[in-house]
């Protein structure tokens, strides 16, 4: 199996290593750590053309200047690259884990991104990034957008390391929700652990109810003893409630829909899951 690992070496990116070392304590992985430095950042403020007012030699000057300052910031930027995937590569080789690939690109993550997820299984990144501190609601702008636009597994870390023992699917029948009972049966990765099925429905809840049991008869076929609920009621209070009350440590769900209108609903179930969760999310597209 091969994850990709997005960091940013902020508090958020810390977290992620240590939830990919539990991974890797239970199925065979091999981890491609990702950095990729803004370009954006490393651009000088392009002055117009004052060639006409303070003279061409004037104006050269500050070209060149310009041009020195750019390559400054580049080679800063490379050595902070090189600093952040040596201390991500340091963290994950004390806890045993031996197939790492370190990949540094300078440009824009969610341009670059699609080259990297084709070969992957399963992509595992923090909730926000290097601007947490200033923003203690929101999500990860680059997070964001990597979720919606991925076409495999996310696993989106929260603030907080908390060992995994109970997980829970909410599941509500659909094609996402399928691909999340393929990947719990077929992975040795939940087999161990304390699995809760629950469906959330305000109307036509017999269906609902069908659906749960189905997915309730699969994971049995395949050698877990869930626990299953159908609740009443909104889907992101009621699977927080149930998160809280449950004590669960780890929330599989389906992720944003394929529709431009859905991709630009911020308020969705997803999003709002994210934002409250203090544990980590497994999205399934």
């Amino acid at each position: 199996m091969k994850i990709i690992l997005c960091t940013d070496g902020s508090s958020y990116s810390q977290i992620s290593y240590e939830y990919t070392a539990w991974l890797a304590t239970r199925i065979d992985v091999e981890i491609e750590v990702l950095y990729v430095s803004d370009l954006s950042k490393e651009k000088a403020v392009r002055s117009p053309d004052f060639s006409g007012s303070i003279g061409v030699d004037a104006y050269q000057q500050l070209l060149d200047k310009l041009v020195t300052i750019e390559s400054d910031r580049a080679k800063i930027n490379h050595k902070r690259a090189k600093y952040i995937l040596e201390q991500a590569e340091h963290f994950l080789s004390s806890r045993g884990v031996d197939k790492i690939k370190l990949t540094h690109k300078t440009g824009f993550l969610v341009d670059l991104f699609p080259k990297f997820e084709k070969n992957a299984d399963l992509i595992i990144l923090g909730k926000r990034g290097e601007n947490a501190n200033f923003a203690t609601e929101h999500l990860g702008v680059n997070m964001e957008r990597l979720v919606r636009a991925s076409h495999k597994p996310c696993l989106v870390t929260p603030r907080e390391f908390k060992p995994v023992n109970k997980v829970l699917l909410a599941y509500d029948g659909g094609e996402s929700c399928q691909k999340a009972l393929d990947y719990i049966i077929k992975l040795p990765l939940f087999i161990d652990l304390e699995l809760h099925i629950i469906t959330v429905a305000n109307k036509d809840k017999k269906t609902a109810l069908q659906n749960l049991k189905t997915a309730e008869k699969i994971v049995t076929l395949a050698n877990f003893e869930p626990t299953c609920q159908l609740l009443p009621g909104e889907p992101e209070d009621k699977m927080q409630r149930y998160v809280e009350n449950h004590d669960i440590d780890f929330l599989i769900m389906g992720a944003y829909g394929h529709s431009r209108i859905r991709r630009l609903v911020i308020g969705s179930t997803t999003a709002q899951m994210l934002r409250s969760s203090h544990i980590p999310v497994l999205l399934f597209r």
